[in-house]
């Protein structure tokens, strides 16, 4: 039989994600896809709160501000094109009112520290070991807002440095919570504007300083997204149209590995029956004031209820809510 990939094989893990467990995510832009997955099968997730993140020490830098409980002020923002940003944060909290930026990045600070407290895993995916600089501050930005690139020194990371930094917060973060697990990847996106070249020697700084960190701690797991990537999938037809971003085929099956291997088996009926759910959310009737169809959403409450009954551990609320609006009143 002819064979057209080439399989990653992946050694037992060594725990498994519960519903009743909190997850938090951050990284680049594959931390936020899987993150995706997660919510849509309604796990307990807290995803980016800096936005999206590529470097290890932007990383650890945000994971340390959660830490401190740190408040940022109208001083940690700058105009740019009409609009405020911060450094440390994605342009999707950028506005034209500091004020609603503020609150913007601050409430989802706050929102992560908690769960950043109760989690029992943490999702970091690095996407590259090149930082950037600013000058005037020699403080390592994650994300330069189209500033003029003369601004900005750009460096790259050692692995040294990587492991230095990150695993010293990681370690940190497991003394203080020792039920904590955190999984590491490789992001699979090709940061080719670095230049082919630079990002495949990036891409390896990353993976050997994974490496490091997971043979010195028992808690810290790599799971091979860029190796599925790479290998198994070495085809343009898993990519997007601008052959540098994964296709969205590509990213389900990287998320059925995913789920396969970190998901605990034993709740695999519960997402079946989440899975039916999260798909009936996605229905859209030809007339939503048909019996046939309040009648169907009848029976996705009562869905709703049964599941809440057996896992009440679930947070239901945005299925609930998302049917109840739709109950036409008699």
């Amino acid at each position: 039989m002819l064979k057209h990939t080439t399989p990653i094989a992946l050694d037992e893990a060594s725990f498994s994600i519960h519903y009743q467990d909190t997850i938090v995510s951050m990284g680049s832009c594959f931390a936020q896809n899987i993150a995706g997955y997660l919510d849509d099968k309604f796990y307990t997730i807290n995803s980016n709160p800096f936005g999206t993140l590529y470097n290890p020490l932007s990383i650890r830098n945000s994971l340390g501000l959660l830490l401190n409980q740190y408040e940022f002020q109208k001083e940690d923002l700058f105009l740019h094109h009409g609009l405020w940003h911060s450094f440390q944060h994605h342009s999707s909290f950028s506005s034209t009112d500091p004020l609603q930026t503020l609150e913007n990045i601050n409430i989802a600070a706050v929102k992560a520290r908690i769960k950043l407290q109760e989690a029992n895993v943490l999702i970091i995916t690095l996407g590259t070991a090149w930082v950037y600089e600013l000058k005037a501050t020699n403080q390592v930005v994650s994300n330069c807002h189209k500033v003029p690139s003369n601004r900005f020194r750009r460096k790259r990371l050692t692995v040294e440095e990587i492991v230095a930094q990150l695993g010293a917060i990681l370690a940190y973060l497991q003394n203080k919570n020792p039920n904590l697990q955190i999984i590491l990847t490789v992001s699979p996106i090709r940061h080719l504007k670095d230049g082919f070249v630079e990002n495949q020697i990036s891409k390896s700084i990353l993976l050997l300083a994974v490496q490091e960190m997971v043979q010195r701690a028992h808690y810290i797991h790599y799971f091979p997204a860029y190796e599925i990537m790479m290998d198994d999938l070495r085809d343009y037809r898993y990519y997007a149209d601008d052959l540098v971003h994964p296709s969205r085929l590509a990213i389900d099956y990287i998320w059925k590995l995913f789920s396969e291997h970190y998901l605990a088996p034993k709740e695999a009926a519960l997402r079946k029956k989440i899975g039916k759910l999260q798909a009936a959310m996605t229905h859209r009737p030809f007339n939503p004031h048909s019996d046939a169809h309040q009648k169907f959403i009848q029976q996705q409450l009562q869905q709703i209820e049964t599941i809440h009954r057996k896992a009440p551990f679930i947070n239901l609320d945005k299925a609930r809510q998302h049917f109840k609006t739709q109950l036409i009143a008699h």
